[in-house]
Parts: C-alpha cells; structure tokens; sequence
C-alpha cells in the first residue's frame, strides 16, 4: 500500500520561483537588458523584451524599462523564464589560447587567424564562447575590442567590468597604441606614410559587412612604417590612429597595396598564386595581418604596459622564403 505522500499531485507541485538578485560592483553600470540576455540563457531575446515590457521584472520592488542601468546593491526580480530546447551549452566547445598577460583585471590572448572573436554572421560561436566555456567560474569575462576572423595577435578581454569601461574610455580618447605587422604586394617606397581616406561601412546584398573609402565616410588614420622590403612585397608596421572597422585593409588597398591573402580587398589572382609554394617563394594561406603590439595604462595600477605577440609561425616561414631583404643591412 502506497504512503499519501509517496506522489505529489501535479495540482499541489511547487511553481517555478522568481529569483532575486543583488547586483555586485562587477555587474554594476549595465543596462537591465543586456544583463537579463546574458544571465538567462538560452532564452530568446524577445522573450527578454517581453516580460521587461509587461512589468514583470522589477529592480528595487519597481518597474523599470529596458534602458535602465543598473546600480551596485539593486535588487533585481526575475521572474520564472522557460530555457529555449534547443539551447546547449555543451555545443560550444571549451578553449584555452595562448595567454600574453592576465592578472585579477585582464587577460590577453594571442589569437589564431581562422577564429572568430564572438559568434554571429554564420559562426556559431567564437573566441569569446569558448573561453567563458572554459572558465566556467569567470563571473565576469568580455571583449574589450575586436580583430578580424583572418588577423591574429593580440586581443584583449577584460575580467571585470571596471576595467572593460576603463579600457573603453581609454580607446575612445586615443591613449591607446595598437600596432599591427602586415605584408603588401608591390614597390612600397616611403619609410613612413600617413594615410588619411575617410570610411564609410555598408551591407552587401548577401549581408556581408564591407568599407569603402567615401568622402562623407568617418575620418581615418594609419600610420605605416617600412620595415623590409623584397623584391615584390614590403613588411609594414600600421600604427592606428583612429580605430575603424577594417581600417588597415581598406587604407592599403585604396593606396595601391593589398595585404597579401586578403580575400575581401586584396588581389584575388595574387591570393590564388600564393596558396601554392613555388620554386621561389612558400605558400601563404592566410591573410598576413597580425596584432603584434599594444600599449594602454593598467585600468587598476595606472602604470603603462606595452605587451607584443610574436609574429604567427606561418607568416614566419613565409618571410623567410622570400629571402634576404632588399634594405638589409649587409
């Protein structure tokens, strides 16, 4: 004989609870949406939108709307959200990189060419998926700025939301300094260039994200500088001056050179030749752009720090097949 309380009736089973959250220093200074999409998992975003909207998240017992930022000792209502099905964690698989510096404020990482830095544009998941997949105890982890799916080097991530905004406000006053080496075809002449095309970004019909230099485009600055030059091609190091997507590429190839294996703005016939090794030269089958250094003020000590990621192995071996440089000293 069964005891009464061997099976709870599915009238009397316990609803799902709203949680209440106090909101830390780290979390502090984002807006309730943005966190709500990045603590509730898995659940669509117009579901998110939807119960801001209907009033059932509250923060300090109130009604608040969607661009509200929230405040260190909010307390933040959420109600009981259900977890899309088809939402699994384990689908995006764990990564470590190559770590350049990480302290309690940041990490750097030396990014391989070939991985995108976050998800979106038809790759599921990037730089940013695997690392929080990996560290599953970071209560905090973001991107502080972002590289090209083709470049690698250096990319920063911040471990706290303090040094995200100190580091924010930083680039946006142009204290910081980021370096780049990169490799253009053709008989690059000057020892240092400023180049200043204003850029403007669009959509292509297919949804891919372009730049083009337009007059009324957003004023642009790179600095290069030639480091060694070969017979058909020259190693620069761009210095940015102003930080707009696809800056370096699109500078260079208004100017004349294209970056080697750059499949959006380069030479597409140079690109098809350099796949291949021949009797002069390796095969090169990326793009030849690398983050190699940047220079900012620690978000937590204050003191400046210069931090360089060695040229990518394959960029290497490329140089080295190209030769004694032409400016060589001999």
């Amino acid at each position: 004989m069964k005891m009464q309380n061997d099976v709870v009736p599915p009238s009397t089973q316990v609803p799902p609870q709203a949680q209440f959250v106090t909101i830390t220093e780290e979390e502090a200074g984002q807006r309730i949406d943005n966190y709500l999409l990045r603590v509730c998992k898995g659940v669509p975003k117009s579901h998110i939108y939807r119960i801001l909207r209907s009033g059932e998240v509250r923060v300090n017992k109130g009604r608040i709307d969607q661009l509200y930022r929230l405040v260190q000792g909010d307390i933040v209502r959420i109600p009981p959200v259900r977890v899309a099905e088809k939402a699994d964690t384990n689908t995006v698989p764990a990564a470590e990189f190559d770590i350049i510096y990480e302290d309690s404020q940041l990490l750097v990482i030396d990014k391989p060419a070939g991985v995108a830095v976050h998800g979106g544009s038809g790759v599921s998941f990037g730089v940013i998926e695997q690392l929080r997949a990996a560290r599953p105890q970071a209560k905090f982890l973001e991107l502080v700025h972002r590289l090209d799916r083709d470049t690698s080097g250096l990319l920063l991530l911040a471990k706290k939301r303090s040094a995200l905004t100190n580091l924010h406000e930083q680039m946006r006053e142009g204290h910081t300094d980021k370096r780049y080496l990169t490799l253009v075809a053709g008989d690059w002449k000057n020892a240092r260039q400023h180049v200043k095309l204003p850029l403007h970004k669009y959509t292509t019909a297919d949804g891919e994200r372009r730049v083009a230099v337009q007059a009324d485009g957003l004023p642009s600055h790179t600095v290069f500088t030639l480091l060694r030059k070969f017979k058909d091609f020259a190693l620069l190091e761009a210095e940015l001056k102003t930080g707009r997507t696809h800056q370096i590429r699109v500078h260079l190839a208004s100017s004349g050179f294209a970056i080697a294996g750059d499949d959006k703005y380069g030479d597409f016939a140079l690109n098809r030749a350099l796949l291949k090794a021949d009797a002069t030269r390796g095969a090169l089958k990326r793009m030849f752009l690398h983050a190699h250094q940047i220079t900012f003020t620690h978000p937590e000590t204050g003191k400046l720090l210069t931090l360089n990621a060695p040229l990518a192995a394959e960029c290497e071996r490329f140089l080295l097949s190209l030769g004694k440089p032409l400016n060589a000293s001999t």
